[in-house]
């Protein structure tokens, strides 16, 4: 479960969609052991029910997929419905979308990408913002990726989706503030889920396969784990965080900001004397 829980979230209701596996499972567990009761809002009902069966009566899964408007409005409803308030929206739900190259990504792909991984957002916010503003505080968390701060790193759609996540986050940030509601985003890096690995059905051998192959892209020398996730989560989530709005923060082992030092060129690595004309002295 994490670190040992010092009550941060006692009290709080969260919903996290995509919570059966992966980051959002790691944030479910974080946050029930933080004091949070959390609804698990996924399509994987195997995963998403063990998960809950772990957890006990703090935690409850819905299935939902979070593409669809009204299942998006049963799941803050039953979040209410079940546990009294709603005080915390992770829209973390997610998946790698379309592929290839744009002349052959037909609409249909473009329209199920952009469902899953930006409509989903302004859904969640839709339906849960009118409960937070009105009782005057909470916390909308978004997912989105250090591919949406950088091109290249992932498929062209997946990329553009998760740079409108960071937009809409900032813009939704404003208005949410009238109502004391907070508004940030987390931008993962490389982090060792399936998604990361590209295939929803990776073992845990190939993803220790890449964490392997991967450690070397970040600074900080590792991939990251779901956990890591999960811990800017909850400081997003907690009070920690109550002059935090309109934000979007990378988590990615300093893989945004650059190479690794060791990787720099190699002259820019070594001292030597800078020899320079200086004007004589007056």
């Amino acid at each position: 479960m994490g670190d040992p829980s010092t009550g941060k979230l006692d009290g709080r209701v969260a919903i996290v969609t995509g919570g059966a596996s992966g980051i959002g499972a790691a944030t479910v567990e974080r946050f029930v052991a933080e004091g949070a009761r959390v609804l698990v809002a996924d399509l994987d009902a195997d995963k998403a029910t063990a998960l809950v069966g772990r957890l006990g009566p703090s935690a409850a899964f819905l299935r939902t997929d979070v593409s669809k408007e009204g299942d998006v409005a049963a799941m803050v409803s039953e979040a209410v419905d079940r546990f009294g308030r709603l005080d915390v929206l992770f829209n973390n739900a997610g998946f790698g979308g379309a592929l290839g190259p744009i002349a052959q990504t037909s609409v249909d792909d473009y329209d199920i990408t952009f469902d899953v991984l930006l409509k989903s957002v302004f859904l969640g916010v839709k339906y849960a913002a009118p409960i937070l503003m009105a009782q005057g505080s909470g916390s909308v968390i978004n997912t989105a990726s250090v591919a949406g701060l950088r091109s290249g790193y992932a498929p062209h759609l997946y990329s553009v989706a998760k740079a409108a996540v960071i937009a809409m986050t900032k813009t939704f940030s404003l208005e949410l503030a009238d109502g004391h509601v907070r508004c940030n985003a987390i931008c993962p890096g490389f982090i060792a889920t399936p998604l990361a690995f590209g295939r929803p059905d990776a073992t845990d051998e190939q993803i220790d396969k890449m964490r392997e192959r991967s450690e070397g892209a970040q600074p900080l020398g590792r991939v990251g784990e779901p956990s890591d996730i999960a811990n800017m989560a909850l400081f997003l989530a907690s009070d920690e965080s109550v002059w935090v709005t309109g934000q979007e923060f990378a988590v990615d082992g300093g893989f945004s900001v650059g190479p690794s030092w060791s990787k720099w060129p190699e002259p820019f690595r070594t001292p030597r004397p800078i020899r320079h004309h200086r004007p004589p002295d007056r």
